[in-house]
């Protein structure tokens, strides 16, 4: 006489693209951020703004140009990838702790004032350093500007890309393979997907030498290394992040007023210089941790869905 034994069924198999993105959110995020801002940038590039193979021109000079063309991209692609991969493979858990990093603004006021002063102060002296002490002391209305400048950047620059690159990808990546590996690999993909607008104004088309965008890719790398320690040392600040991202922009046009004769290449070469000479400072001072404690994080991972904390 045989018995027969029930047996319980098989889960359901998920399938599909969705599924995908449940089991590789770090590998889809940077996919989709990538895809969907250079798609979105297609008529910036083409236009005659930039390309100039497209009729069309976009109102308001280069600075119009940039942010009619270029910001909606932007937009689109890392905050917004980050957001939708965060949804589909964590849910509400992993969109509240997302929100809660971007919203962390009670950090020590040194960190403010370390960032304010201290990216600007870097900047110059790499300058002098380059030129042998000779500078110009730029025009007033340069300085009264920054302030303001700094505000524009922190709502377009800062918040289009930060919460994608260093929000979503940075703790993630933190979790698989350390902060130091992680500030490369993050740093090397955040240069690349910049490097459709070096065909553009953006990128200084069509005065553009093929090593600049290798030299804008390095400075990715050795700038992610010091972010990701402003990044770790503040609890994941991602205001903080923004901030020392957007000095570095906003400081800039200061920073050309005050050696006029560089051209973009100089330029660009003397940013990854001083990028690669403060990666090196906070690998050697922090013993190559890049102040990246994962017991202390333990109480912020426990709040993520289970997918969140193995990806």
């Amino acid at each position: 006489m045989s018995v027969i034994t029930a047996q319980a069924p098989a889960p359901p198999r998920r399938g599909g693209a969705l599924d995908v993105v449940r089991r590789r959110p770090l590998l889809s995020f940077f996919v989709l951020a990538n895809l969907a801002s250079w798609i979105a940038w297609i008529p910036y590039i083409l236009s005659q703004n930039s390309l100039g193979i497209w009729d069309f021109t976009f109102p308001g000079g280069p600075g119009g140009a940039q942010l009619l063309g270029m910001l909606p991209g932007a937009y689109l692609g890392p905050i917004g990838a980050a957001l939708f991969v965060t949804a589909v493979a964590d849910g509400r858990a992993g969109i509240r702790a997302w929100a809660r990093r971007l919203w962390r603004w009670k950090v020590n006021w040194k960190w403010y004032a370390g960032i304010l002063l201290g990216v600007p102060a870097a900047m110059v002296l790499t300058g002098l350093v380059i030129e042998g002490g000779r500078a110009q002391m730029p025009p007033t209305m340069a300085l009264a500007g920054l302030v303001t400048g700094l505000l524009v950047q922190m709502i377009t620059t800062g918040l289009a890309e930060e919460p994608g690159w260093r929000d979503f990808a940075l703790p993630r990546m933190q979790r698989l393979v350390g902060a130091p590996r992680a500030a490369v690999v993050i740093g090397v993909l955040w240069g690349v997907w910049h490097l459709p607008l070096f065909f553009s104004e953006w990128g200084g088309w069509p005065n553009v030498d093929w090593y600049r965008p290798v030299a804008f890719v390095a400075f990715c790398v050795f700038f992610n290394v010091v972010m990701t320690w402003v990044f770790n040392r503040t609890g994941q600040s991602l205001p903080m992040a923004m901030l020392l991202h957007v000095s570095v922009n906003n400081f800039s046009g200061v920073w050309g007023e005050m050696f006029p004769w560089w051209d973009m290449n100089t330029a660009q070469f003397a940013l990854a210089g001083g990028a690669a000479v403060a990666a090196v400072v906070v690998l050697v001072g922090t013993r190559g941790r890049l102040g990246y404690q994962p017991d202390r994080l333990e109480g912020q991972i426990a709040d993520q869905p289970v997918a969140a904390r193995l990806s």
